[in-house]
């Protein structure tokens, strides 16, 4: 349970950021604000620390929408020497599982490793690990006030007809039971708890407004009846809380003082503020009166949610994708959860890199995903060593090079890293080069290997990574007509991979295409998994209306690769550079004699251009045609809409285009604005 007052600093008062150091996002500014006020008693002597939590629903696997609140909620709380809660909203039994409970438990910690700061449980921010369900009883006591004070009644409207009672913006909702005396609803409340009604025969609603232009505020229901059996506590309950009433009195109960939300949240504030204060009428500060002191009332933040391009984010559709066998569980490495992530290969820095660099706003909006794959590019260039692997092999033998002879050059482990200093890699008669790497009748700009030409030219000198410059001398095929074989020659001079230098000690020779390779004596097999994005399309489901049709059919390709023997020993979750190829993960299916690596991501991101600067993100954009589909209006009215609250730049575009974010706001706007 948690404590009943704020734990207050060990270290005195909750330390304030220097003026000099602006705040990095608008949550910063709003926590300063209280600070230099003292809400709460924040700053001062003794006073309580900042206080933040992370409350998932046990109902499904992260994914990385959360990682990112994760980030924000614990970095919160490490900026300003504050406290971070795990806190599972397990108010649906129905859904929710212990697996998941587990789950999240440890794709959290692994998360929070990143900080170097300790996490839920340890360290000096740990607040602990709690549950909606630690709290059923508090908050079945709260509906029980709030029914004396006139504040809730016992609803006998199903679902259905609560739906149909709603009202419009102009004609309020409606329930027969509305002033049914407290009485008698605290008698039928009472009776749901023993069980003695059937599900969906009756429900708790608050008494609020049903006029409100809010409509979270017309009388939303408290508590529904659920026979089923509880994660947490079994069989004891068989009303549960809907979560719109638990989340407000869970962050009070554990003293959150900034209960940091997504955006969908912010028109459920006032419901949450209506609750607390609800339950503090008639409770006195030095709690003298019946009811007590006043509960806390915590600051509820709102801000805009992580929303990757090229992926799916709903829980119900990752869902379904399991079990439709379109992935191969929650953990396929290209599936969004935090599972798949750390099967793919991502680590837990470059996800908290990445969650920091896109930053916190309120402002709803599509985030490349190259971005998250750049944070992960940076990171594991700088922490994994480097290894060759030929995926696709081809057989080449070396003709001037003596039989038996093993030559051990010198490998850098990381040029990134130089106190992990050099290795041996084998060089022999035979070795395996990237089938691609072949062209036998190249093209312009081709600068890898090919055969000598038919006025007998040779073919193009190539270098060998760490190794030696190497020409194809001969090409051998089978009866089909295909290459199985290369005949070639080194360049004894040139051992290490460089070539001698003149007397002016410039290079004697400079080749242009550098190739990896692997000691076919030597070289041992792998699997190799080479995952790429799960959809097509930047923003699945909005040119057809299903997302199902832009998944990517080529989203993973099998390959079995020869290998350098060093990753023989490679342990599960152990990060590779295969040179020239991209960085790998050892992955979970891997055992002794059986390798098995996932493509993590490339080595760079293909949008960038031989000069070192980024070519612009390719930004699916749709026609006026198109657009009009999709937000099922005709032409003339779209115009008008775009005039109105679209795109300022619109009418001074030459091709009038709309983009993903222009259309979704447009969607939204007309959503808000039903178009007559």
């Amino acid at each position: 349970m948690p404590p009943s007052e704020h734990p207050a600093s060990p270290s005195g008062p909750t330390p304030t950021p220097s003026p000099a150091a602006p705040a990095a996002h608008f949550i910063h500014d709003l926590i300063e604000a209280d600070i230099a006020s003292q809400r709460w008693g924040l700053g001062t002597p003794g006073g309580p620390r900042i206080h933040t939590r992370f409350p998932p629903e046990p109902n499904g696997y992260l994914h990385v929408g959360h990682a990112k609140s994760i980030c924000l909620n614990f970095g919160l709380a490490v900026k300003y020497n504050g406290l971070f809660n795990l806190r599972f909203d397990d108010t649906n039994p129905a859904k929710e599982e212990q697996e998941y409970v587990d789950a999240i438990k440890d794709d959290v910690r692994w998360l929070l490793s990143a900080f170097n700061a300790g996490d839920y449980e340890r360290g000096p921010h740990a607040g602990g690990v709690f549950f909606a369900s630690d709290y059923f009883q508090t908050m079945y006591d709260f509906a029980i006030e709030l029914i004396n004070k006139g504040k809730a009644y016992v609803c006998e409207l199903s679902g259905e007809e609560v739906s149909k009672r709603r009202g419009t913006p102009s004609v309020p909702a409606t329930s027969p039971f509305r002033d049914r005396p407290a009485a008698e609803s605290l008698k039928l409340l009472a009776e749901m708890r023993d069980g003695k009604h059937a599900a969906g025969a009756m429900t708790l609603r608050a008494k609020i407004d049903l006029a409100s232009p809010n409509f979270n505020l017309r009388d939303p229901v408290l508590y529904r009846i659920v026979h089923e059996a509880h994660h947490n506590t079994g069989t004891k309950w068989c009303i549960y809380p809907m979560y719109d009433w638990a989340h407000g009195f869970e962050d009070s109960l554990e003293h959150i003082t900034h209960s940091i939300c997504t955006l969908e949240f912010e028109n459920h504030r006032p419901l949450y503020d209506w609750f607390i204060k609800s339950v503090n009428e008639g409770r006195s500060a030095d709690g003298s009166g019946a009811l007590g002191k006043p509960i806390h009332h915590p600051q509820q933040i709102e801000f805009a949610k992580l929303r990757p391009t090229y992926t799916v984010m709903s829980k119900r559709n990752l869902l379904k994708m399991v079990q439709d066998n379109v992935v191969r569980g929650w953990d396929d490495p290209r599936m969004p959860t935090i599972r798949g992530l750390r099967r793919r290969g991502y680590t837990a820095h470059a996800l908290k890199s990445f969650a920091e660099e896109v930053g916190v706003t309120k402002v709803e909006s599509s985030i490349d995903i190259g971005r998250m794959e750049n944070a992960l590019r940076e990171h594991l260039n700088t922490i994994a060593p480097r290894a060759m692997a030929v995926l696709r092999p081809l057989k080449v033998t070396i003709e001037n090079w003596p039989e038996g002879k093993i030559d051990e050059l010198d490998f850098v482990i990381n040029p990134e890293d130089p106190s992990l200093g050099k290795r041996k890699v084998a060089f022999t008669k035979v070795i395996y080069v990237e089938r691609d790497d072949f062209m036998e009748v190249p093209t312009k700009k081709y600068f890898r290997l090919s055969p000598p030409t038919a006025d007998g030219a040779p073919g193009a000198e190539v270098r060998l990574r760490w190794a030696y410059f190497l020409t194809c001398t001969g090409v051998i095929k089978n009866d089909a007509g295909e290459v199985i074989e290369l005949r070639a020659t080194i360049d004894p001079a040139t051992r290490g991979g460089d070539s001698p230098l003149g007397p002016d000690g410039q290079p004697l020779k400079k080749v242009k295409g550098t190739l990896h390779w692997v000691s076919a004596e030597h070289a041992i097999d792998a699997e190799v998994r080479l995952f790429d994005r799960l959809f097509t399309a930047e923003e699945p489901g909005l040119r057809t209306g299903n997302w199902l049709d832009d998944l990517n059919p080529k989203s993973l390709e099998v390959v079995h690769a020869k290998v350098e023997p060093v990753l023989a020993t490679a342990k599960p979750g152990e990060h590779f550079q295969f040179e020239r190829l991209g960085y790998f993960v050892v992955d979970a299916d891997s055992a002794p004699g059986k390798l098995v690596f996932n493509r993590a991501v490339g080595l760079k991101d293909d949008r960038v251009a031989g000069g070192g600067e980024k070519k612009a993100a390719s930004v699916r954009m749709y026609p006026l045609a198109e657009a009009a589909h999709e937000l099922k209006l005709k032409q003339d009215k779209l115009l008008a809409i775009i005039a109105a609250a679209g795109p300022a730049d619109f009418a001074s575009r030459t091709t009038k285009e709309l983009t993903i974010d222009e259309v979704r706001k447009l969607k939204e706007w007309v959503k808000a604005n039903p178009v007559k």
